[in-house]
């Protein structure tokens, strides 16, 4: 049973130029590089940028990347 009852309808309002989990993942790094430089990576990136709209899987695992990269460079000083 799904806990959230408007998932499948988010799911099949999938914005067509959504890559998908495979290839947003593989793209996520320089999507992450291009957000903590200043730059604007829904524009440099729309597709994933759509995919992460999206999906919530992938939505976490851009936010724990973007977490961990800001820890990483804080702890390197």
């Amino acid at each position: 049973m799904m806990s959230d009852p408007n998932a499948l309808e988010r799911f099949l309002a999938t914005d067509p130029v959504d890559p998908g989990c495979a290839k947003a993942l593989e793209m996520l790094d320089a999507y992450v590089d291009t957000l903590l430089a200043g730059g604007d990576p829904e524009k440099r990136f729309p597709d994933v940028a759509a995919h992460l709209r999206d999906c919530g899987p992938c939505s976490e695992d851009f936010e724990g990347l973007v977490a961990a990269v800001r820890r990483g460079r804080e702890a390197a000083g």
